[in-house]
């Protein structure tokens, strides 16, 4: 692209500081540079390929990592292979930012043989484990299983290091760039870290997997729906009501009992907009029912048992008319006994003594 002379006078004095002796001067330069974004990209090239010293090469690449210009992937990955090991591990680095580019595989290609080869600098090899490490687990597994049996010490702690999973990772890599294949580490890892992950990542991952599970067959998605539960789970901990209308959507469309995760974050986050959703789910599992109809076999939580679904459905409705404290004289529950008049006598009989609710 043109560039202005006094924008093309600014990146050569640029240039020049990342040579500079202080790695503060580099480090500001590289800053600037990033700002300039792909004005700066054909210059930072010249440097990489020139015989500058090696720190300078390398605040190159850092640069180049941090402006992510898809016209940089082959020489950034001809740098791997350069001499030096400082060079080579920022080339490594850099490649990072490409794997998921429309040439992702070159650069995963690259990195992996960079990862392999024993007759490399162990620096290197490392750095070009790292760089792959945004991977999904299930792509990286074989790479590990390999180096189980690498000569290199070194290189054996790198691959325990990559092969532990950070729960915290698992959940923003879902919420920014998609979920992972295996339902239960996301659920694992909410379960673990949910309580310090950010609000609106939450809300992403719980927005990611109903879309998720629309797509999937039976067996895998009631898996994602579970994994959807601990999302509200770890939300309703922290107070949050930015997904009740996910909550109050699912209870409205399920055809079947959802996992007690749901309802565990309708009990602690709920309000009084979730209850004509509590009372449709409450009569429907209640319409095939009879009066002389047995009860269920099945174990509590049971996917099928409709008796202990009842039960915590009435549980999360006593709960929510306490903490709102309600009375049959409220808008809401006058609509819900127009509509679903049996289901709510039920519900408030048991509930209206825990709500201190008292009748007309």
């Amino acid at each position: 692209m043109p560039i202005k002379a006094s924008s093309a006078r600014q990146i050569e004095m640029l240039i020049a500081d990342l040579g500079s002796d202080r790695a503060a001067t580099r480090e500001a330069a590289a800053a600037r540079l990033t700002l300039l974004g792909a004005r700066a990209v054909e210059r930072l090239l010249l440097l990489l390929d020139s015989n500058a010293s090696a720190h300078a090469r390398a605040a190159a690449l850092r640069t180049i990592e941090a402006i992510a210009d898809p016209r940089a992937l082959d020489r950034v990955l001809d740098a791997i292979d350069a001499a030096d090991a400082t060079v080579a591990c920022a080339a490594a680095s850099a490649a990072r930012v490409f794997l998921r580019g429309p040439r992702g595989n070159v650069a995963v290609d690259r990195l992996t043989r960079a990862v392999l080869d024993t007759a490399r600098n162990e620096e290197v090899r490392i750095a070009a484990l790292g760089a792959l490490g945004d991977l999904e687990r299930s792509t990286l597994a074989p790479l590990l299983a390999a180096l189980e049996q690498d000569p290199s010490d070194a290189m054996k702690a790198a691959t325990r290091l990559s092969a532990a999973v950070d729960p915290a990772d698992v959940v923003t890599r879902a919420a920014d760039r998609g979920l992972p294949q295996d339902p239960e580490e996301l659920g694992a890892a909410l379960a673990q870290v949910g309580g310090d992950i950010a609000l609106p990542l939450l809300l992403r991952v719980i927005e990611r997997v109903r879309e998720r599970e629309a797509s999937e067959p039976a067996g895998p998605r009631a898996e994602w729906t579970r994994v959807r539960g601990r999302a509200h789970v770890a939300l309703a901990a922290r107070g949050s009501r930015i997904a009740l209308y996910d909550l109050r959507e699912s209870l409205e469309t399920a055809t079947a009992p959802l996992p007690v995760e749901f309802l565990a974050a309708l009990s602690t986050a709920g309000d009084v907009s979730c209850l004509e959703a509590v009372a449709a789910a409450y009569a429907r599992s209640t319409s095939s029912q009879g009066p002389s109809a047995r009860k269920d076999s099945r174990g509590p939580g049971d996917p099928g048992n409709k008796d202990w679904w009842r039960d915590r459905l009435a549980d999360a409705f006593k709960i929510i008319v306490k903490r709102e404290r309600l009375t049959r004289r409220h808008g809401v529950v006058k609509k819900i006994e127009k509509r679903w008049g049996s289901a709510l006598e039920h519900l408030w009989a048991g509930g209206a003594g825990g709500a201190g609710g008292a009748r007309p």
